[in-house]
């Protein structure tokens, strides 16, 4: 039974490193008043973009190097997705248009860039493996991943689960104690008086939904190269994983603390079909599996029902999230 539990807790500590990088970078975004529902996209085109320089670089280095292979694929798949962002805060801000259709138009198009580049790397086959990048990106931390349970649940991570819950623990601080992050959330709050305050509206807008999505694109990195053993495949479930990263953002009232027990909640509840009945002796696991995969859905929409009932300001999203902004109209 410990075995299964720490096995259970080592799925949902992974898993929910992936959303959590998701939800953090959408935080950032929303934050300045941006509603990008494209994360699923970016967070494609972040996976792709990393896997492929770590893979092209392993067939091309004669003794690929670990290190190497990491500072590429970060790079790239922060790169590809900020792109991605900022293709959308230029649809959205400069150009002014809606959105939503943006953000699920980013949506497609990213999951189809990623899938149309890796048909063409694929070269016909089910999928391929970047080994050196995955060990590189696994690597436990030395002594302390060896001892018996507690090492095992807690230190027998790559070293991106631990950047997750440091990140988060930074935007809380850039949010709340700085004084750009008090500008980022008073843009989102009101652009117009933010504006006749001196705030650069525009620019803020910019810088968080680009830096955003740059976060939210590591995430879609650390699925392939860590969470799916180094290996690319069309699968599909960067973008199931961007949706639930999207709830999790209304899970966590948009405090990126609350992303980090949020998601190893999410990641809990989503293994739940494939641990709880070995724990319990339950057969036909497989009949009630997607059942279980709903609850952290489900638990976002009583969330989302009860902090609307409560209407308490500080639990409510910017108020101008998903509102483009007029200058001329101030």
């Amino acid at each position: 039974m410990t075995a299964s539990i720490i096995a259970w807790i080592l799925r949902a500590v992974q898993f929910g490193t992936i959303i959590m990088f998701g939800s953090m970078g959408e935080i950032l975004t929303e934050k300045s008043g941006n509603l990008n529902l494209g994360v699923p996209g970016i967070m494609y085109l972040g996976s792709f973009a990393g896997f492929a320089s770590a893979y092209t670089y392993e067939n091309m280095a004669a003794n690929p190097s670990g290190f190497v292979c990491i500072l590429l694929a970060m790079i790239a798949a922060f790169a590809a997705a900020a792109l991605g962002g900022l293709i959308y805060s230029f649809l959205t801000i400069t150009l002014r248009a809606n959105q939503n259709v943006t953000g699920l138009a980013l949506t497609t198009f990213g999951m189809g860039v990623a899938n149309f580049f890796g048909a063409l790397m694929l070269k016909g086959e089910v999928y391929t493996a970047a080994p050196v990048t995955n060990a590189a990106f696994t690597a436990k931390i030395p002594g302390l991943s060896a001892i018996p349970v507690v090492g095992e649940a807690l230190f027998s991570y790559g070293f991106l689960a631990y950047f997750a819950i440091v990140l988060a623990v930074i935007l809380h601080f850039f949010l709340n104690k700085t004084r750009s992050g008090l500008n980022l959330r008073a843009v989102g709050e009101n652009p117009a008086t933010a504006d006749a305050a001196g705030i650069n509206v525009t620019k803020y807008k910019y810088l968080a939904t680009t830096i955003g999505a740059g976060i939210s694109g590591i995430g879609g990195l650390y699925y392939v190269v860590d969470y799916n053993n180094g290996i690319w495949a069309t699968s599909g479930q960067v973008e199931a994983l961007g949706w639930l990263a999207v709830a999790l953002v209304i899970f966590t009232t948009w405090r990126p603390l609350n992303a980090i027990w949020g998601a190893y909640l999410f990641g809990a509840l989503y293994w739940l079909y494939n641990f709880l009945p070995k724990l319990l002796g339950m057969t036909n696991v497989e009949r009630t599996s997607s059942l279980y995969q709903m609850i952290p859905y489900l638990v976002t929409i009583f969330v989302l029902v009860a902090v609307s009932l409560r209407r308490k300001r500080e639990s409510q999203p910017p108020a101008s999230l998903g509102l483009a902004y007029f200058r001329e109209e101030r």
